[in-house]
């Protein structure tokens, strides 16, 4: 770049929707783009605390709606790529942002000047002309700067600055640890027989994994970011399952330059602090205060609910598969590594149901076209056009043009779909542009998922869990692209943590049902649709091994809980992490060594590096309002258009501009009941 030349991030973007022109963007533009964008921020708050006129809604809110707008942009194109392609430099990029960003976001939050004027608009609202939308930006304004801390005197500001700075760091730690982890532990094998079990295009995969790694010949089957393992159900050779969950839930705790135990315990110990100095008995009730769920309490009564019931049924579960095991010729006691391999066993027994199967039915391309887009355009009348013009921020990521029924424009969709070494593990969903009407913007998203490559030419055939997956991570697409707001503060995914994950769950419905499941589950080679008594065998082991799944995410859930409800003197006094993990799930009836945690503390993503702190319970909070809105569908014609409008206009499209439960009983007519989610998991009874 020469002296002349316009820096890609402090120019608007030439490409359709202000998609950044990733090509022309090197890692040394995004720290320069930063100082820059925080400069003019800093400048636009001042000029609201300097206006010399009374505070109004119009030069105080929405002045600050329209402030940031250049360090939205920097930062949602540099977060896209920092979590779906984190080379070293980026990596390095991000360690030395994340202090930075603390302080900007504490230093405009904390604001005494900036509280002020939004205070007085907010004691003043009543009397004001606002629309609803308008009312609920006060509001939302105002409580979350009393929550981020605002109301604090100087002294206790001061402090806090230090602690959210000092956690951005730590965060950032945790999340490189587990990469680099997660990429040394990938479990090399020698020879494919030590894979047996696993289809053709498993192997490719694998095979090469292990040419990218240097290592021709040999195969490396990489990890996933929960506990287990796609292929922990298929692989036919005990010691390569065992081998492969011993390495997942090593990760983050070997004792080596990655191990993430202390960095944990630091962020336990800080976030305890921090609120204390706000005013909370613990992180928990500080992040549940500002949630659907309100308290700690009652996301605790809703988790031992559920707790000893799924448990219950993972015991009986657990009877079936040692049975099975002790019917061979050389019996054993079951171990968690087990438990997938037998658990498809008992399935094919018990349902003549072989899921490790059904993957040639499944491949990738036709379940994103044929299913995932079909689905949508049959329910919301939208269409999706490939855009092959369009640049990326990696090679892999394909980029397509969506539109409403009537042939406007609505926004972009990016797939990255497969592994690399550079991308954090999971699947997830992020925008790059916002939609606003405040601002003329139309919502730029992207869905991330972790399937592994196959050699080229070789078609990529997906699990039914990564069909769910990638039927869930659209859901909540959908949502960042049917926002409707006027301003930016509300737009798409902008809701309550304990709420955002609604949406995705709702778009599961559509895997087997049958107008989709009938366009896309086409086998590979022949065409044929997936037979109809395989469709009926799905159907009907829905409730199948739902003790395991229910335990295992319970057990995760209560882990987030139990450390976030720890006091700062508690938080001090925990010294063995392992010990810890033990004693809170034997706390809630969860510690089946058998039925292993979804997640292990030291490899938690969601909560120590990600947004979910006292949050991960959200995902078993938002299927209540899911398996509820499922049925209503089913009690209104199902896949149609007039029950996709409604809830597109009713709850996806309000994005975060309204409370979410008074959204969800304007959808629903009612609040949400929990009958239906018991049904689903196997706890009715």
């Amino acid at each position: 770049m020469t002296d002349v030349d316009p820096h890609p991030l402090l120019t608007p973007s030439s490409l359709p929707y202000g998609l950044p022109d990733y090509p022309s963007i090197s890692p040394a533009h995004y720290l320069p783009a930063f100082t820059e964008a925080f400069a003019r921020h800093r400048a636009e708050i001042d000029a609201i605390i300097g206006d010399e006129s009374a505070p109004t809604f119009e030069n105080t809110i929405v002045a600050l709606e329209r402030a940031g707008d250049l360090l939205g942009q920097v930062s949602r194109t540099f977060y896209t790529v920092s979590s779906a392609d984190a080379t070293p430099e980026i990596q390095q990029i991000e360690e030395t942002l994340a202090p930075l960003m603390a302080a900007h976001h504490d230093a405009v939050q904390l604001d005494s000047a900036l509280y002020a004027r939004v205070r007085a608009v907010y004691e003043s609202r009543e009397g004001l002309d606002l629309s609803p939308e308008e009312r609920y930006l006060v509001e939302r304004r105002f409580r979350e700067m009393t929550h981020a801390g605002a109301g604090l005197d100087d002294a206790q500001k001061a402090q806090l600055t230090e602690l959210n700075q000092h956690l951005s760091v730590l965060t950032t730690t945790f999340e490189k640890n587990l990469l680099a982890d997660t990429n040394e532990l990938a479990v090399v094998f020698d020879d494919a027989d030590e894979l047996d079990g696993l289809t053709d295009g498993e192997l490719s995969a694998a095979a090469q994994n292990a040419v990218d790694r240097g290592l021709p010949g040999r195969y490396v089957v990489t990890l996933t970011l929960f506990t287990g393992h796609p292929y922990l159900s298929s692989l036919t050779r005990r010691d390569s399952r065992r081998r492969l969950l011993e390495a997942s839930r090593a990760r983050g705790s070997r004792g080596n330059a990655h191990d993430n135990r202390d960095v944990l315990r630091r962020i336990v110990r800080l976030r305890a602090q921090r609120a204390a100095l706000l005013g909370y008995e613990n992180h928990a009730a500080y992040v549940t205060s500002d949630e659907t769920a309100g308290s700690p309490e009652a996301v605790h009564a809703l988790l031992r609910e559920l707790a000893a019931p799924a448990a219950a049924n993972a015991r009986s579960e657990q009877a079936a598969l040692q049975a099975m095991v002790d019917a061979e010729s050389a019996p054993f006691p079951l171990e968690a590594h087990d438990w997938a391999f037998y658990t498809e066993r008992v399935r094919a027994a018990e349902y003549d149901l072989d899921r490790t199967a059904l993957r040639p039915w499944f491949e990738a391309e036709r379940v994103l076209i044929d299913g995932v887009f079909h689905a949508a355009t049959a329910l919301y009348g939208i269409t999706f056009t490939e855009r092959p013009d369009l640049p990326a921020y990696h090679p892999d990521v394909r980029v397509f043009e969506v539109h409403n029924a009537d042939g406007s424009e609505l926004g972009l969709f990016l797939f990255d779909l497969y592994t690399r070494d550079t991308k954090r593990g999971g699947a997830w969903m992020n925008s790059i542009v916002t939609q606003s009407r405040l601002r003329g913007t139309r919502p730029i998203v992207v869905n991330n998922l972790n399937v592994p490559k196959p050699a080229p030419g070789m078609p990529t055939l997906l699990t039914l869990d990564e069909v769910t997956t990638l039927f869930h991570e659209f859901g909540h697409a959908l949502h960042g692209l049917f926002a409707t707001v006027t301003f930016p503060h509300f737009a798409g995914t902008a809701v309550f943590r304990d709420f955002v994950e609604f949406p995705s769950q709702v778009n599961e419905m559509w895997i087997l049902w049958p107008e989709i499941l009938s366009a896309y589950a086409r086998h590979v080679d022949t065409g044929e649709p997936l037979p109809q008594d395989v469709v009926d065998k799905l159907h009907a082991s829905e409730a199948f091994n739902q003790g395991f799944a229910t335990s295992e995410y319970l057990a995760a859930a209560w882990l987030d809980q139990a450390w976030h409800s720890l006091d700062l003197a508690a938080a001090d006094a925990v010294e063995d992490v392992a010990g810890f993990e033990a004693s809170a799930l034997a706390d809630i009836g969860l510690d089946n060594p058998v039925v292993p945690t979804r997640y292990s503390s030291t490899y938690f993503a969601h909560v120590f590096s990600g947004g979910y702190s006292a949050g991960y319970y959200s995902y078993i909070w938002s299927e209540v309002l899911d398996a509820d809105t499922v049925e209503w569908f089913k009690e209104n014609g199902g896949l149609t258009r007039a029950g996709g409008d409604r809830f597109r206009e009713r709850l996806l499209g309000v994005g975060g501009s309204k409370d979410p439960l008074e959204a969800y009983r304007d959808f629903r007519g009612r609040d949400a009941v929990i009958a239906p989610l018991l049904a689903r998991r196997g706890l009715a009874g």
